[in-house]
Parts: structure tokens; C-alpha cells; sequence
């Protein structure tokens, strides 16, 4: 058995960081599939290859919110709670090999981090861009993504207004973060608040209100 692990969302200061653990016998049928890295696909191929995927693989899919990556953040880096959940969905689905896209710019650090978490003894293969190069963990990314995106859209809906994709770089997720910051005080929810975006945002609304004062 071959898994093969990734991400979607490491990054982004709304929304969570969704990990996917993908285990098969052979990854033929990946390869059938036509599975990519995730960020070469559109979201439409992406939402066809999810089911399919999940039909010839066994899939764990753990989600870590935006408080629950602040509260970890105070005692351990993101590249340490990634590597714990990897080793979670590595114990789970116990493989002979796995295969994982490496957070740490040491490929071998990040093996060393998981083995910490592990007691089975599979074989690790950490390397950087691993979801360009192994069929199972672009079938990871396929499945981290589709579930995270799927997950925006929910808190979307929740909070009533456009957030964009949750990233800093996109400027209505920027727009929607200043904007909520001003009106409300705070933060919004599924908001990283350890994040230097939304800290930043939260101590101008500070500087201003002080200003109103003097």
C-alpha cells in the first residue's frame, strides 16, 4: 500500500487548512484518472476527479480551522502541525510507503518531524513539489482542495457577504477583511488572527480609535 499526502490552505488568512492522506495498492488508476497537481487544474476538472479519486482510493481528509491553527501557533511552527496531522492520516491509513509534498525547506527535517508522530514504520519519501511528480499525492491535492474550496464557500454563505479564496493576495478577500475589521472591531470568523494581515488591520482600527481620543 502507497499514500500519498498534501495540503490545501497552508497559507491563506480566512479559512482552514485542509490535509488529504490518499492510499492505494497502485496507482495505476491515478494515473488512468489523469490526476495533476491541483494548482494545474481548473476547478471544474478538479470537482470531476474528487469522486473518481474517492472511488479507487481510500481517503482521510482533516481540516484544521482558523482557531485551532492560532491556538497551535503559540507553542509549535505551521511546518510542526502540519507534520502532526500527516503522521496522524499516516497511522491511519498505514501504509508500506508514503509519500508526502515536504513543508519544510529540509525535505529530511519534515521526515524527521513525522516519524515523531508515528508509531508504524512505513517508509517516507518527503520531497519538495511532490504533488508535481507522484500521481498519489496529486490525487491529495485534488481532494485538499476540492474540500477546502467547498469549505470557503460554506463560510461564505455563513457570513452573508464575498470573502474571495481566503488568501491575502486576492483583494476582495483583503477588501472583505478591512472593511468587517472597521465596521465590527474585530476580526471575522474563520479569521487567522495570528496572521500579520489580520493583526496589522486590527492595530490600525486600534491606532484610530485612540486617535479619536486625543
Amino acid at each position: 500500500m502507497i499514500c500519498g499526502i498534501d495540503e490545501a490552505g497552508r497559507g491563506p488568512v480566512i479559512g482552514p487548512m485542509v490535509i488529504c492522506g490518499v492510499a492505494v495498492r497502485s496507482d495505476q488508476k491515478l494515473k488512468e484518472l489523469g490526476v495533476k497537481d491541483s494548482k494545474k487544474l481548473t476547478p471544474k476538472k478538479r470537482e470531476e476527479l474528487e469522486p473518481k479519486i474517492r472511488k479507487v482510493a481510500e481517503v482521510e481528509v482533516v481540516e484544521i480551522s482558523a482557531d485551532q491553527i492560532d491556538a497551535a501557533r503559540a507553542h509549535m511552527t505551521m511546518n510542526e502541525l502540519e507534520a502532526k496531522v500527516f503522521a496522524t492520516i499516516i497511522e491511519k491509513l498505514s501504509p508500506d510507503e508514503a509519500y508526502v509534498d515536504a513543508a519544510d525547506v529540509n525535505e529530511h527535517e519534515f521526515e524527521r518531524m513525522i516519524r515523531c508522530g508515528l508509531k508504524c514504520r512505513p517508509r517516507i519519501i518527503s520531497e519538495h513539489k511532490a504533488d508535481d511528480t507522484y500521481p498519489v499525492v496529486m490525487a491529495a491535492s485534488i481532494v485538499a482542495k476540492v474540500a477546502r474550496d467547498a469549505r470557503v464557500r460554506e463560510i461564505e454563505l455563513e457570513i452573508g457577504t464575498p470573502i474571495g479564496s481566503g488568501y491575502q493576495t486576492d483583494g476582495i478577500t483583503m477588501s472583505f477583511l478591512n472593511d468587517f475589521i472597521q465596521q465590527h472591531g474585530k476580526c471575522p470568523p474563520h479569521t487567522r488572527r495570528s496572521w500579520e494581515p489580520a493583526k496589522n488591520i486590527m492595530m490600525m482600527k486600534s491606532l484610530r480609535t485612540l486617535d479619536k481620543f486625543e
